[in-house]
């Protein structure tokens, strides 16, 4: 069975990229290049998921996120 989740990367300042899925909690991971990090998010996933199973709980679906941007004044 796949399934398909929406990660956020982002370039880190001191080099290299983290990557993290919204709708698994504590699930992240990191990469050289976006390429790297993407591979490893999707190991991390399927581990994810696989502990879900293991251990009886539930599949985390991607619910019905909606991006947006906020400006907020400061």
């Amino acid at each position: 069975m796949a399934s398909n989740y929406r990660v956020i990367m982002e370039q880190e300042p001191e080099g290299g990229y983290s990557v993290w899925v919204p709708a698994l909690p504590g699930c992240l991971s990191q990469g050289e290049t976006p390429e790297e990090a993407l591979a490893n998010i999707r190991e991390a996933i399927q581990c994810y998921l696989q502990s879900c199973l293991k251990h009886g709980e539930p599949v985390p679906q991607e619910g019905s996120m909606v991006d947006a941007m906020v400006e907020v004044a400061v």
